[in-house]
Parts: structure tokens; sequence; C-alpha cells
């Protein structure tokens, strides 16, 4: 099975065009059982995350139920059903970045996006997530943007990690 994968062209191809791809990457993987994980994956490459529509088209194509789709995509933390914003900032929760403040981070950045956590920015730019430990605790508290750890961040720092992302 010969399987391409493709950057996110989210904001380039048509609907039409994400269409197709999905199909042909359901059609790489016809016949073959247990590859549910790697087409949810594919796909959400195509729209960057898992729209519902498109995870019924999937159920019926696979011939399971959406429910089954829709059960793995939620339950890995590695798909969205929602869409995602460019940057992922992740506030570390752990309990050595709480103690030293992360609360205050978190609320600070809400403010600064005008979002609620699990939210992404209206421009998409921006998505604001908790995590429960990033084992950056020498660091504490820790933000990550992206796979980007960024140490020792107070409230004050914070303009120069959204600029960062500029």
């Amino acid at each position: 099975m010969d399987v391409h994968v493709t950057q996110c062209a989210c904001g380039t191809e048509t609907d039409d065009e994400k269409r197709a791809r999905v199909e042909e990457i359901i059609a790489q993987f016809d016949g073959h059982e247990g590859n549910l994980i790697q087409i949810l994956h594919l796909v959400q490459g195509i729209y960057g995350y898992l729209p519902l529509e498109v995870q019924q088209l999937i159920a019926e194509r696979l011939d399971i139920p959406l429910s089954e789709v829709y059960g793995v995509s939620t339950f890995y933390s590695f798909f969205s059903t929602q869409p995602r914003g460019e940057y992922t900032i992740q506030v570390c929760m752990g309990t050595a970045c709480y103690v030293r403040g992360s609360t205050k981070i978190l609320k600070r950045l809400s403010e600064l996006l005008g979002v609620e956590v699990g939210s992404t920015t209206p421009d998409r730019k921006f998505t604001l997530e908790v995590m429960r430990c990033m084992g950056a605790c020498g660091l504490a508290p820790a933000v990550m943007v992206n796979d980007k750890v960024v140490p020792q961040v107070n409230p004050d720092k914070l303009h120069r990690i959204l600029e960062m992302c500029d």
C-alpha cells in the first residue's frame, strides 16, 4: 500500500478537492482492516481537523458505525474535531507549574487572545489549551507553543511569546 502524506492545504483547496483527496485515502486502504487511525491522521492533514461530515463520509465508505469513527477521533488527543489555530499554546498545569502560577498565565492568555481554554481565535491563529504536565518541572511555570517549550513564563512575558508567532 503506497500512502502519500501531504501538507495541509486547508486554506487553498476547495471543498471538492479536499473531498476527492479523502476519497483517494480511503480507496488506498480499501480492504485493509484496522487502519482507521491512519486514515483519520491523513484526513486531518487535509482539513487541519476532523469535521463531523468528513467523519460521516469515512464511516460510510469503510462501512463502520459513525460512533466508531467519532469515538476514535475524540479519544486520542492528537485528533481534533474543531478547527485549530496555526499556533497551539499549551499551559502546563502540572504541580510545579501550578504552584508557580500557571493559573495566572492561563487567565492572562485567555484575556489576551479573547478565547476560553480549548478554543481557537476567530482568525485561526491561536488555539489555547492546558496540558497536565509537560515534564519541564525545573523550568516551571512553562508554556509550550506548538512543539517549543517556553520556560519560566510570567504574565508579563506573554506579549513577547505571542509576538514570536508573528
